[in-house]
């Protein structure tokens, strides 16, 4: 027999949320006021049934609505929406059962029940009464927990098609035609099944989800004859747990003292090991119990309901999970949940598995805990079907890891010490935010797995790092019972409040949760930043916070300590000068921000004594600077190989690619442009680092090396290509003796990887479910893992802001002569206005060497706009934001935060292609900054520097001059065609 396979199984959830949708809401109680007393009073059925409710997290508990005339009764449905009536007969003015046949006759699909104390007298007349009207007659006991039992009953009874065929919702049959014994049952078994649904909900990995799957609580279905028994049997019998029945009752409209046996026989010839328990109040029958190999109760008994819990927690695969020998016929293991069932199918004897297994305990036990599509792929399960008992033994616990590591996808699961395991996928410390950064890598996993993407893609397994969040009132601790915000508010230097920040304590609970997040990671860990404004819709704040990275090494305090201090190294971060600059310019308050931290796994792979993935990038569903056939709206990716520092910083000649045109690579279209602008340098994480340094630079603890030290790897060989010296030929091929040159034509050209295809359909899931365009960053892991797949690890998506300026502009026909700057491949759109100045770099005295000095310069300047909130036009050669300052001027946002038009204009001597990829770019375009290129050394529009020369300075030094115009200056830009002019004043 063939095993299904595990993927079907755990890649189907169960919707909790759809189970138990019928509900009862308003009961109906016909009583005197006597007995609505001794209910309300002697019961407590409000605390009871509410207490149940808030349980199963439900907003309302039933309304019980008590009445006492048939008048009342009337009335009372007339102006309600009632959905249970139950009748005490004890009504004024009618007689009960006339009155239950009425109201029968007018709400035929309300349900009626009658409650009555239990007596001989009242059992007689029940005998003589047509009882067509009520579903079902009870005895008042003096327990109010009957009540909550007959609501129950009539909710599984209204849900129990939908939740067992649909989803799998296992069941118990109840077979006695006694009021007096099934009155005394059900609150009872019911209870049983309450307090095993609050056990179970320790599989939930957070409050919502564990309080969610008490809606798969077993259903109870009450059949009081062998008929309706027998049909049960045969609706339910693949989702039974067991079946309780009296010994004697009608079959066939007549009463059999054996119909309980013949039931049972019926039920075992089906199923050998289904539990089945006969009671009888003739202590005889126990003998045909006995041979048939079932269990028995004698009804008489004074302890019976104790006896029936026994029974029922031990054999409906209740409580713990018992590993019994049957050689030494003891139990030697418990298992009270997955993780301690999985750790011990690995440890117990084969004899014990097997004995379990060909009794299907497994299965049964999985479906009492409403875990019931893995139940289902062991249920048929035997221990034949495989060659041997470590075959299966490998099966379980493969399928069980399989079955918790794709349940934890798409969830925020809260961090139990007891539990975290590496299974868990993603998790959260504390009760605060979890800030815009992680919000996002945990929307990007409820994608994931809402369009089944994990395995989509034949050999590459796409994911999220595993991921442990620590949440915003964590930070909020740390700050407080330190006395930290005095200096981190201050005027002090960065290197102050960091030391300030590192001598400071975490929380105790937050060490006691790092250690034991210590004890499971066992690749390099990354501290992101996630702030409450981090990756907002409206003002993102990426890359402002640090980011750091630590190796781990052989020492668990060693490792605790070195977490320790780079959380707090990160946490410092907010408050140092750039930080602060940037909540200045982004007019935010810097003591309303909030810090979460995200703590993920890095992706990669060992190289020697480095650490890094094998390449990472950047993608954004929208091109801000298509090139020939290539649109706006088809997206582009940047990919470096090594970390995606690379491709943040900028300047590194990372790889650019529309991902409709892959092969279509600009730097790759002649090898003197391929050997020139391709990658020359990436970064990875430095192994040989045995202590973490604080420091408010994040490269600590990263090598920044060059591709000419890259490893001889398979892995390596898939992005590298060889260029030949003799034929001046690029060859997508390993040669040991040419220059390499990072091309990744392997993925690209040949499609060793579909990594253009996965990139296009999450570029697309994200900017539909955001609404708006994205940026993604990922990190790619060709060493193929366990399962002989690549792996495509997305580590953060936010929203590209665009400009809100709407309005359709159309820049056509411009005479050059009439303006200040041209360009035809601009970023923006609308008129812009209130701008009257023009900051530029002077080309006549501009060196490259020279562009470290003219941050400080500039940011001087931009200063004096900010009292009155004013703006300007900034030109210069070069990418503006570059780290490389011999690639352009290394401006950070905050020094330019006032301009609202930047310019990169290229000269004859300085040639740079236009940036693109970075943060501080995407800082730039989400305040609606318009962004020009301007080559015109290749006929790629104009700036006017002569008509700017001409104009009086009102600031100028040796590097830069500020010209002020007396009129806001006349500024378009034509987003659809890329094209942008500023108009020299009265020519527009």
């Amino acid at each position: 027999m063939a095993i299904q396979s595990n993927s079907y199984f755990y890649n189907t959830d169960v919707e909790f949320g759809q189970l138990m949708s019928k509900r009862i809401n308003k009961v109906l109680l016909i009583c005197s006021e006597y007995d609505a007393f001794m209910l309300e009073e002697d019961g407590r059925i409000d605390e009871q049934i509410f207490n149940e409710y808030v349980a199963l997290n439900l907003r309302y508990p039933p309304q019980f609505i008590q009445v006492s005339t048939a008048d009342a009764v009337f009335f009372t449905m007339e102006d309600q929406q009632i959905d249970l009536v139950i009748n005490m007969l004890s009504v004024d003015g009618m007689d009960p059962f006339e009155l239950s046949n009425k109201i029968k006759d007018k709400y035929e699909h309300t349900p009626i029940v009658a409650l009555t104390p239990f007596s001989r007298e009242i059992s007689k007349r029940l005998e003589n009464e047509d009882l067509h009207a009520f579903e079902y007659v009870f005895s008042w006991l003096g327990n109010s927990d009957i009540l909550l039992a007959i609501v129950k009953l009539i909710e599984d009874a209204m849900n129990v098609e939908y939740d067992v065929n649909q989803v799998g919702v296992p069941v118990v049959i109840l077979v006695e035609d006694s009021v007096r014994f099934y009155s005394s049952y059900l609150p009872n078994m019911y209870k049983i099944i309450f307090n095993q649904s609050k056990k179970y909900m320790s599989e939930g990995l957070n409050e919502h989800q564990k309080t969610m799957r008490m809606r798969g609580r077993p259903k109870i279905v009450l059949a009081t004859d062998y008929d309706k028994a027998l049909e049960y049997f045969e609706r339910y019998k693949n989702n039974l747990l067991g079946v309780v029945s009296d010994m004697s009752y009608k079959r066939e409209g007549v009463r059999d003292i054996h119909a309980g046996l013949k039931l049972g026989e019926i039920i075992r010839a089906e199923d050998a090991f289904m539990p089945f328990l006969l009671q009888s109040s003739d202590p005889d029958n126990r003998k045909y119990a006995e041979k048939l190999e079932v269990d028995f109760i004698d009804k008489n008994s004074k302890s019976l309901n104790k006896e029936l819990r026994h029974y029922i927690v031990n054999n409906f695969a209740f409580g713990d999970f018992e590993f019994y020998c049957p050689r030494e016929k003891k139990v030697i293991g418990r298992a009270h949940d997955l993780q301690s069932l999985q750790r011990l199918i690995m440890e117990v004897p084969d004899e014990v598995l097997e004995y379990h297994i060909n009794r299907n305990d497994v299965s049964k036990w999985l479906k009492s805990r409403a875990l019931y599509h893995i139940a289902n792929m062991f249920k048929f399960m035997r221990a034949e079907h495989f060659n041997g008992i470590d075959q299966v033994r490998k099966f379980i616990y493969d399928a069980l890891a399989d079955y918790r590591q794709n349940t934890s996808r798409g969830v925020i699961a809260k961090f139990y010490r007891k539990s975290f395991d590496k299974y868990v996928m993603f998790a959260r410390i504390g009760e605060g935010s979890i800030g815009g950064k992680a919000r996002g890598l945990a929307f990007i996993d409820i994608l994931l797995k809402q369009h089944k993407m994990h395995q989509k893609y034949p050999g590459v397994f796409i994911t999220i790092p595993k991921t442990v969040v620590i949440s915003t009132d964590i930070f909020d601790e740390f700050m407080e019972s330190n006395n930290l915000y005095e200096i981190a508010l201050s005027d002090s230097t960065d290197e102050e409040i960091l030391a300030a920040f590192v001598r400071a304590s975490l929380p105790i609970t937050l060490i006691q949760d790092l250690e034991k997040y210590i004890d499971i990671i066992k690749k390099p860990i990354a501290i992101r930043s996630s702030s409450l404004l981090e990756d907002s819709h409206y003002q993102p704040f990426a890359g402002i916070y640090s980011t750091m990275m630590l190796p781990l090494v052989d020492s668990k305090s060693k490792n605790l300590k070195k977490l320790s201090e780079a959380i707090k190294n990160v946490y410092s971060s907010v408050y140092f000068k750039a930080s602060k600059a940037y909540m200045s310019a982004t007019k935010n308050v810097i003591d309303e921000e909030k810090m979460a931290l995200v703590l993920q796994e890095v992706c990669g792979q060992e190289y020697g004594d480095v650490f890094m993935p094998s390449f990472s990038g950047v993608t954004r569903s929208v091109n801000f600077y298509p090139i020939g056939s290539e649109k706006p709206e088809d997206g582009v990716v940047e990919i470096a190989l090594g970390l995606g520092k690379q491709i943040v910083d900028g300047g590194g000649n990372n790889l650019r690619f529309s991902p409709r045109s892959p092969q279509k690579v600009l730097q790759l279209s002649t090898p003197g442009l391929a050997l020139t602008t391709t990658q020359k340098k990436f970064f990875a994480l430095d192994l040989n680092q045995q202590e973490f340094v604080p420091s408010v630079s994040e490269t600590v603890n990263l090598k920044h090396l060059s591709t000419r030290n890259l490893p001889n790897h398979p892995s390596m060989r898939m992005m590298l290509s060889s260029y030949d010296l003799h034929d001046k030929r690029i060859r997508d091929s390993w040669d040991e003796k040419s220059k390499k040159i990072v091309t990744f034509s392997h993925i690209l050209k040949y499609g060793k990887m579909p990594l253009t295809d996965i990139i296009t359909d999450v570029l697309t899931l994200g900017q539909k479910a955001m609404n708006k365009p994205v940026e993604i960053e990922f990190a790619v892991n060709l060493n193929k893992n366990d399962a002989g797949e690549y792996t495509f690890s997305l580590l953060q998506i936010r929203p590209i802001v665009e400009s809100t300026m709407s309005q359709k502009v159309e820049v056509e026909d411009v005479d050059i002569k009439k303006t200040i700057i041209y360009s035809d491949s601009s970023l923006g759109n609308g008129i812009y206005h209130d701008i009257q100045d023009i900051l530029y770099v002077k080309p006549q005295t501009f060196e490259s060497k020279n562009n470290i000095l003219l941050p400080a310069l500039i940011e001087k300047i931009n200063e004096k706009f900010m009292p009155e909130d004013k703006h300007y036009i900034l030109v210069g050669p070069g990418r503006w934001g570059s780290s490389d300052r011999w690639l352009g001027i290394p401006v950070m946002w905050p020094q330019i935060s006032q301009s609202r038009i930047i310019v990169e204009s290229g000269l004859s001597n300085y040639r740079i292609d236009p940036s693109q990829g970075t943060h501080f770019f995407q800082n730039l375009t989400s305040f609606g900054v318009g962004y020009l290129t301007v080559n015109p050394h290749i006929k790629q529009g104009y700036t006017n520097y002569d008509y700017l020369d001409s104009l009086p300075a009102v600031y100028e030094d040796e590097y830069l001059r500020l010209v002020h115009f007396e009129n806001e200056l006349d500024i378009r830009l034509d987003g659809k065609n890329t094209k942008a002019v500023v108009y020299i004043p009265g020519e527009g």
